[in-house]
């Protein structure tokens, strides 16, 4: 009984939100009409494409470090 009472309380629980959400966002079709969706994208792309050159970057930078550290140790 009681493993009954708990399952059905997470099952309401997890579909709570299922019940909250709107059909259709309204404001993805909103940017979508009025081509702002484009904007969007390619702001998100340069956020992304940044954030990955500096990975880069500072990856070769820390490989060289690294390189440097170990060339020069006494082991």
């Amino acid at each position: 009984m009681r493993k009954n009472l708990i399952s059905a309380a997470i099952a309401l629980l997890a579909s709570i939100p299922a019940f909250a959400q709107p059909a259709q966002p309204e404001m993805a079709d909103g940017f979508r009409a009025d081509g702002k969706i484009y904007v969007v994208v390619l702001v998100l792309a340069t956020i992304f494409a940044g954030i990955i050159a500096l990975l880069v970057r500072l990856d070769r930078k820390m490989t060289k470090l690294e390189k440097e550290h170990f060339n020069n140790s006494q082991y």
